[in-house]
This record gives structure tokens, C-alpha cells and sequence, in this order.
């Protein structure tokens, strides 16, 4: 599967990306907000991920940008299970950080994640990433009221975390509300 979106290419990563991959995550700022990798992340780390196998209902994406001398890697994009909830997960490597990169691949990945069926996702972001909580609400996602550790393999321990859902294919109850409480911060 492949999708395209106003600026980006989201495709699936190829094994022989990993070193790619690992130029771009080994920054300790971008996965200390992680929960699923490690630090330091090491050239082993990369290859496992960038040679995983493809999910064809819960896709993962390579997020890329193209350009005259090819597609750059900027980050990744994919659905996972957490328990019996399926949950939107997505990181962006640090030269790409504040250009809204994050929510065009993750908008695009939800459209498809609405045409393979799925009703409702969850997402989390820990606590002292609010940068990944606007990207949430942008995206839709409402606050369910929990605050709960969640353990991060980045931090090597566990960190608070604000949970959000999102029933695809209806409008969010929480885009007035946190529309107004930015405009009030």
C-alpha cells in the first residue's frame, strides 16, 4: 500500500532503509517520546523495524518527502494493537519537527484506516509532549479523561500519558472545546 498526500509519500519501509532509519530516530529527544523504542536505539533496532513484516490491516508506514533528488525519510506512521483497541503511533525526526508533516501523514493514514473498516482508534502521548497532543487534536482526537503511566522503552521506565479516541467518520465533540481553550492559552 502506498498513499499520497499534499506533500508527503507514505510508503512501506524496505530492509535496506535501515541505515536511513537510523540516522534519522538516533536522537534521544525524538525517542524518549516513544514507547516502543528503545535507547539508545541501535543499527540492530533499525533493521528490525525497517524489515518487519507489512500488516495489510494495521499498515505501517515509512514517511517520506519527495524531492527532485528522491524521496528523504522524515519520520513513520502506522496502526497497532493495543489490546483490543487498535491505536495511531507516529514520530517525526527532529530537522522536520513544527511543519505540520505529523498530521498530514497521520490525516492520510486515517482516511485509509476508515476504508479497511476500523470504527474507532485510540492514541496516547506522554504528558510532557504536548507538541504530539495538538497533532492528536488536530487530528480529532478527544481526551478520555485518563492519565495513566505507560512504560517507555526510551525512558526506560514509566512516564504519564494522556489517552484519546476517535470514532472515524464522525465529527469530534472535542473540536470546540479544545479550539477554545488554545484560543484562551
Amino acid at each position: 500500500m502506498f498513499i499520497r498526500s499534499e506533500r508527503l509519500f507514505l510508503r512501506p519501509g524496505w530492509p535496506e532503509e535501515w541505515e536511513d532509519l537510523l540516522t534519522l530516530i538516533d536522537d534521544e529527544d525524538v525517542v524518549r517520546n516513544l514507547a516502543r523504542a528503545p535507547w539508545p536505539y541501535t543499527a540492530e533496532d533499525a533493521k528490525a523495524f525497517a524489515k518487519r513484516e507489512h500488516d495489510r490491516v494495521l499498515p505501517n508506514f515509512f514517511i517520506t518527502l519527495p524531492g527532485s533528488q528522491g524521496a528523504r525519510l522524515i519520520g513513520s506512521v502506522g496502526l497497532s494493537r493495543d489490546g483490543d483497541e487498535v491505536q495511531l503511533g507516529y514520530w517525526i525526526g527532529r530537522p522536520y519537527w513544527g511543519q505540520g508533516y505529523a498530521t498530514e501523514a497521520a490525516r492520510a493514514l486515517l482516511s485509509l484506516a476508515r476504508t479497511l473498516g476500523h470504527k474507532r482508534l485510540v492514541a496516547s502521548h506522554f504528558v510532557d509532549n504536548p507538541a504530539s497532543g495538538r497533532v492528536l487534536h488536530k487530528l480529532g482526537f478527544c481526551p478520555t479523561g485518563v492519565v495513566r503511566d505507560r512504560f517507555s522503552l526510551g525512558r526506560g521506565g514509566d512516564a504519564p500519558a494522556q489517552l484519546l479516541s476517535l470514532t472515524l467518520g464522525e465529527r469530534s465533540d472535542c473540536d470546540d472545546d479544545f479550539n477554545a481553550a488554545m484560543r484562551a492559552a
